[in-house]
């Protein structure tokens, strides 16, 4: 894997070639987007036919659009699809007419607030048309005719998702998600799906203990999807995340599972926490990614959310503004960092059992302590070790060491490393 900052710019380089692409919850744009992210990991690729029940949902036609725009008289396009896929209501139904500005202000959405972008709007499951556009765009539009076209096919196709797998040493699974959907939006989701890309691609690097199952779907319908098309199996799912908006300036913020006590919960407070790092940690809430869907009652998963700044959490969210500039390859080299290391810890946590419970075992003729010789964190060292001896009863686990120690994890974890080759615990 390419060094931290190496790998920042090559995931600036993937969300720049992602961003002008028109995403929505199906299409081509779906499509497009999961071949360019199949270039750095293989992808399997589903398709799931339009009127598929999936749980309470009914997977909807897929919406396609090649052209729209909106013109004077003169034929000059005053607003244009081409500019930016912002500026199309996601899923609007095919429109050609004419018609006065009074009326087509019905169809016309801004922001007053911030006259100089442009929001994202949607009508997934509504037939509607509209233009999203600047508000000093609309401002400085003269009264009159104006031709309104949109060029666009909902038809019966499919819903598409991907996923991408790391194998590991047990079936049990960790599971990574991020969502497709959103068109030229920069921070979401499109970091979110660089950050899972390059953290794939680490983790391929390794031979991790858990099999890791990165998931690409269109947010809510297609987590949605994967849940009611992966029912019987969801058991094999010990812990999971949601990456989002992962490439702004602000802090990171974790968002507990459902659970929150679930060991990912616990990994990530102890990450976040030990790198001295400014971030956040907040309860879960029904409202926000596809971590709501995950953690729905009747699926009950282990899965949190990263984020930088949260879910409509800054005011360039959902709009046009959300554009290269307001992302970094630092920010994204950041939130890579920390899955990481938080994966590093979640895939080393194990529950061992003493041995040579009765009493002390002898470290000394094992060879353990002449080990340990020279190292500059001998006598943390160690402490480790006679924690990990003092803990090991199968209830406790090496996260639980560290935290009651308030030794780092990494030296709990090689303490028990030596001691099991020591023979004096078993997992």
């Amino acid at each position: 894997m390419a060094p931290v900052n190496a790998a920042g710019e090559e995931m600036y380089a993937l969300v720049e070639r992602l961003y002008p692409l028109c995403r929505s919850i199906t299409g081509d744009g779906v499509r497009a987007t999961l071949e360019i992210v199949g270039e750095y990991v293989p992808l399997q690729v589903h398709e799931v036919p339009t009127g598929t029940q999936v749980l309470d949902w009914t997977v909807p036609q897929e919406w396609n659009i090649r052209d729209a725009y909106i013109a004077d008289t003169a034929g000059n396009r005053v607003v244009d699809f081409a500019a930016s896929s912002l500026h199309v209501l996601g899923y609007s139904v095919p429109v050609s007419a004419t018609m006065p500005l009074a009326e087509l202000r019905g169809h016309l959405h801004t922001l007053p607030d911030h006259p100089t972008w442009v929001p994202y709007r949607t009508s997934y499951y509504q037939p509607e048309w509209g233009f999203c556009l600047a508000q000093e765009t609309l401002d400085a539009l003269p009264d009159g005719d104006y031709e309104v076209r949109i060029d666009s096919a909902l038809t019966d196709g499919h819903l598409t998702y991907a996923e991408h797998i790391v194998p590991g040493q047990v079936a049990d699974e960790v599971i990574v998600s991020c969502h497709v959907c959103h068109p030229s939006l920069a921070n979401d989701n499109l970091a979110g799906i660089a950050v899972a890309t390059f953290l794939a691609r680490a983790l391929a690097e390794q031979t991790p203990h858990y099999t890791y199952r990165f998931i690409y779907a269109p947010g809510t319908i297609g987590a949605i999807t994967w849940l009611a098309r992966n029912a019987q199996r969801v058991e094999q799912v010990k812990h999971g995340l949601v990456l989002a908006c992962a490439g702004d300036p602000g802090q990171l913020t974790y968002k507990q599972s459902r659970r929150g006590d679930a060991e990912i919960d616990r990994v990530m407070r102890h990450v976040l926490a030990a790198s001295e790092r400014p971030h956040h940690v907040t309860e879960f809430t029904p409202y926000g990614y596809d971590e709501r869907q995950y953690c729905s009652p009747g699926f009950d998963l282990g899965v949190g959310s990263l984020s930088r700044t949260p879910y409509a959490g800054y005011p360039e969210y959902h709009t046009s503004a959300d554009n290269l500039d307001f992302v970094s390859p630092e920010a994204m080299a950041d939130t890579l960092a920390v899955c990481r290391e938080a994966f590093a810890v979640l895939d080393r946590n194990r529950r061992y059992v003493n041995l040579s419970p009765y009493g002390e075992p002898q470290l000394g003729r094992r060879g353990l302590y002449d080990a340990l010789g020279g190292r500059s964190d001998t006598k943390q060292a160690q402490m480790a070790m006679l924690w990990v001896l003092s803990l090991t009863d199968g209830e406790h686990s090496l996260l639980d060491v560290a935290e009651r120690s308030g030794l780092p994890f990494d030296t709990v974890a090689a303490a028990a490393d030596a001691l099991h080759g020591a023979g004096l615990i078993k997992a």
